[in-house]
């Protein structure tokens, strides 16, 4: 597994890395074949054989009449039964298809196993009632076609069982890259903010005037000189 050496990517790891590989829980082909976990082409193939084996006790639970059986105060319980077995066994198709689509989901796995022994209590429970109170040889054929299960059902623990040892030898790597990051990033050492810096401030504009400037006086033209009738006129033409 490739470390991290940087302090902003080993932070984020410290946040995220345990998350992503739970979250994703994603095996590669080179951990599986290692581990001696099964192909996911070969889970993906029992997945849908028992998605087809446990369809075929729909069928089968049609030809149930409880309401029929001269069971006393047990029949209602046998027809809550029927009817809690038909929803497990759509359960069970839904979620053996689940798992044949996403084979590395380990969470898928689980709940796919655990629908199967579910229906299996259920039916062979109710292939009681079939026998003793309607036909023995429907509750048989019950019995028989969920019994053809078992192959699935073994290949799927043991599936469960690598994919389980394989998850949790990627959380521990996951888990000590995590505490690596985090010390590293515990050692490095204090970094001080930058003193903010006094912004430049615009120079202040000028004050208006209080009065207005003061102008010169507006030039007044001299009057024109007044003329005295006979006083410049030459002696000898009075």
């Amino acid at each position: 597994m490739r470390t991290i050496n940087h302090p902003r990517l080993c932070g984020l790891a410290c946040r995220h890395v345990l998350t992503l590989w739970i979250t994703l829980g994603i095996v590669t082909p080179a951990v599986s074949v290692a581990q001696g976990i099964a192909e996911p082409w070969d889970v993906t193939i029992a997945a849908q054989k028992m998605a087809l084996q446990a369809a075929r006790l729909e069928p089968l639970l049609d030809q149930v009449t409880p309401l029929d059986w001269q069971a006393g105060p047990a029949t209602g319980t046998y027809i809550r039964q029927l009817q809690s077995t038909r929803d497990e066994v759509r359960y069970l198709v839904g979620a053996a298809q689940t798992l044949g689509k996403q084979p590395e989901k380990l969470s898928v796995a689980f709940e796919t196993y655990f629908r199967l022994q579910s229906v299996e209590n259920q039916v062979e429970s109710l292939a009681d009632g079939v026998r003793r109170y309607q036909n023995p040889a429907v509750g048989d054929l019950m019995i028989s076609v969920m019994a053809a299960n078992g192959s699935n059902r073994d290949q799927l623990r043991q599936y469960i069982s690598d994919l389980s040892q394989t998850r949790e030898q990627e959380f521990k790597i996951a888990d000590s890259e995590a505490q690596r990051c985090r010390g590293m990033l515990l050692r490095q050492p204090a970094v001080a903010a930058p003193a903010a810096r006094p912004t430049a401030k615009s120079p202040a504009a000028a004050p208006a005037p209080l009065t207005a400037p003061l102008t010169a006086p507006p030039t007044v033209p001299a009057a024109a000189p007044s003329v005295v009738p006979g006083a410049n006129q030459p002696k000898g033409s009075r």
